[in-house]
């Protein structure tokens, strides 16, 4: 099982926590990373890029000239794609460019991203230091200065990195923690629901606190918890196997029809046969 350090925001040590195995500690499925990815990257464009056709643009509709003898090659409309400010060839229309992908596919890739990256995980009991200032302790802030979460992440030896901080939006102080650090150059704040690949591709560092580690394995481990327990639904049981269906009432009166029918049929066979022995 994997563990990464907890330290403090003046980069001591405080701790140890030992990572998921199922989240942390998976062998990256690439493929379906990648697969993320593009559909990441696809489903972000607009698709709204649009050109005229030679019908779309307006004039055009008289024939410039007669169409012989003239001299001049033919021509049946200024708005000719071959003119100047005519019409486009198979140019773009609006269309939609997004990519659909099975959701324990997307919780797949999202392991694989974590499992590759937590090497690079950095990990923090807490924000709580900066809304305290630097120069009088005793004193307590609001909103903490883009300048003490420099000098932070300074001491945790986050500087000149593409730094992917994860936070979680509904504890305290974490919208104030998210203004401070969204000022500084590469560096991208998340909140924990929002982790995607692009940025787990993007990042060379990922910074945040033991309370989104438990959000991320909690989230995926129930996930794969739900998935097995429909997967034991879904299967019945071996007594319920081994038990033999019982008939309906319907299909027992049918039954008895047809044996009624059948001894019929047998009794009027042999008299019909000497009928028509008497008659040759």
């Amino acid at each position: 099982m994997t563990s990464v350090l907890v330290k403090d925001l003046k980069g001591n040590q405080v701790g140890e926590r030992e990572l998921a195995a199922s989240v942390f500690g998976i062998e990256p499925n690439m493929d379906v990373v990648h697969q993320a990815l593009v559909r990441q990257m696809a489903n972000g464009r607009s698709g709204s890029a649009n050109t005229k056709t030679r019908a779309e643009v307006r004039g055009g509709g008289r024939k410039p000239w007669r169409q012989k003898g003239t001299g001049r090659a033919r021509a049946g409309s200024i708005r000719s794609p071959l003119w100047a400010g005519g019409g486009v060839i198979f140019g773009p229309k609006p269309r939609d460019y997004s990519k659909s992908m099975n959701k324990k596919a997307r919780q797949l890739a999202l392991r694989s991203a974590l499992s590759a990256r937590a090497a690079d995980i950095v990990v923090v009991d807490r924000f709580d230091s900066l809304f305290k200032n630097p120069e009088k302790e005793e004193e307590k802030v609001e909103q903490p200065k883009t300048k003490w979460f420099a000098a932070a992440l300074k001491d945790l030896t986050l500087t000149d990195k593409r730094l992917l901080l994860v936070l979680d939006r509904k504890q305290e102080g974490a919208l104030q923690i998210e203004r401070a650090a969204r000022n500084i150059p590469f560096i991208v704040v998340v909140d924990h629901t929002n982790l995607n690949i692009r940025d787990l591709a993007w990042c060379d560092n990922i910074l945040t606190t033991a309370g989104v580690i438990d959000n991320l394995e909690q989230r995926f481990d129930s996930a794969k918890s739900e998935t097995a327990k429909s997967e034991t639904e879904s299967e019945p049981d071996s007594e319920s196997k081994a038990q033999p269906k019982t008939k309906s009432k319907k299909t027992e009166a049918r039954a008895l029809r047809k044996t009624e029918a059948k001894s019929k049929e047998t009794k009027t066979k042999p008299a019909s046969k000497k009928k028509a022995a008497g008659k040759g």
